[in-house]
């Protein structure tokens, strides 16, 4: 039994890099709602939702793919 060691590598790196992206992303989302609710920011806090749900809908959308990845 022979083991791919850079295939595992490339897959772990990958994994790595998109569980990073995909977690700031979430982390983004939840900042923006913060931002959304206090008064004293001095920003839209119209954007900043607008914002937070771009995010979140990213992250579902990165969630729904790889839910296809794994059953197609």
């Amino acid at each position: 039994m022979n083991i791919d060691w850079a295939a595992l590598a490339s897959v772990f790196g990958v994994s790595l890099v998109v569980t990073v992206a995909l977690v700031g992303l979430f982390s983004l989302g939840i900042v923006g709602l913060a931002k959304q609710a206090s008064a004293t920011a001095g920003g839209s806090p119209v954007r900043a939702r607008a914002g937070a749900y771009a995010c979140f809908a990213l992250c579902a959308a990165a969630v729904g793919y790889g839910i296809y990845l794994i059953v197609a």
